[in-house]
């Protein structure tokens, strides 16, 4: 694989450098190389919190990145904190739940794609594991682990709570399974609408 930058932005408290510390963990298991830093002030809850990540098989040169291959915007202040992360190479998400004009979004972008994540968790499974959605989005989206690495993972992460209701490791599963799908199908999507 070659070098992968991602930025995941989202309000605090939506479970952002969640997901990122538990896909840089999977990466580690895989032997990859992988750099997460975590970017969000003293508005930890009700801010923006973006999480930049880094994966590669060989040696991540800087920390840090001008332009991210994927950018995960999942709220619209969101949308306005990452414009500057993306490029003419880059596939910028957004999550379709809040209304979003298209002056709004990315004018350089290679794709964008709308993923009703935050609609999907609340409809379709518990709003709490709607960062677990994101997080087999980004896996779909990109490929960076592999999805038993990504379970295993969120079982190291959130293993205590599991033991204690059983029935969570099965939502959150399904959350990611739910994800990793619903990107996979976006972008399948998208290449046939370009052609």
């Amino acid at each position: 694989m070659s070098l992968i930058r991602i930025a995941l932005a989202g309000e605090g408290g939506q479970g952002v450098q969640s997901v990122a510390e538990i896909l840089a963990e999977a990466a580690y298991n895989e032997n990859q190389q992988a750099i997460y830093i975590p970017n969000f002030g003293l508005e930890q809850r009700g801010g923006v919190s973006i999480a930049f990540l880094q994966f590669s098989d060989n040696r991540i040169g800087a920390p840090k990145f001008q332009k991210a291959d994927i950018v995960i915007a999942l709220s619209e202040r969101a949308v306005a904190r990452t414009l500057s992360y993306s490029g003419q190479d880059t596939l910028y998400v957004y999550d379709s739940s809040f209304k979003v004009e298209q002056e709004e979004l990315p004018r350089e972008a290679k794709q964008i794609i709308a993923l009703p994540a935050i609609d999907t968790a609340n409809n379709e499974l518990h709003p709490r594991v709607f960062n677990i959605i994101i997080m087999g989005a980004v896996i779909g989206l990109s490929n960076v682990v592999r999805f038993d690495s990504a379970k295993e993972a969120l079982e190291h992460k959130l293993g205590h709570k599991f033991e204690k209701d059983p029935k969570l490791r099965e939502l959150n599963f399904k959350a990611l399974e739910i994800g990793r799908e619903m990107a996979e199908k976006s972008l399948k999507e998208g290449a046939a609408s370009n052609v």
